[in-house]
């Protein structure tokens, strides 16, 4: 779920382009991980109404938040391991 969420970041908006992206990621799986991130509100899906169709995904508000707590915990982390 933090690769998907570290794609979306990078700008990787598009399922197809996030399976690219990364090695051994399937579609089933990627779908069910941006599945769970739009149920949790951390992410949300746009669909165009296109043919083919286009869905783009991208942080919510709560998202964004949420990710700056997961780069804090990041870097204390960092931090406890430059400390040793």
């Amino acid at each position: 779920m933090l690769e998907v969420l570290r794609l979306i970041r990078a700008g990787i908006k598009r399922p197809g382009a996030m399976t690219r992206a990364t090695g051994g990621l399937t579609t089933k799986v990627l779908n069910e991980r941006l599945s769970d991130l739009v149920n949790f509100g951390i992410v949300e899906k746009i669909a165009y109404p296109e043919i083919p169709p286009r869905v783009e995904y991208k942080l919510t508000d709560f998202g964004s938040r949420f990710v700056e707590i997961l780069d804090v915990i990041d870097n204390l982390e960092e931090y406890r391991q430059n400390r040793r």
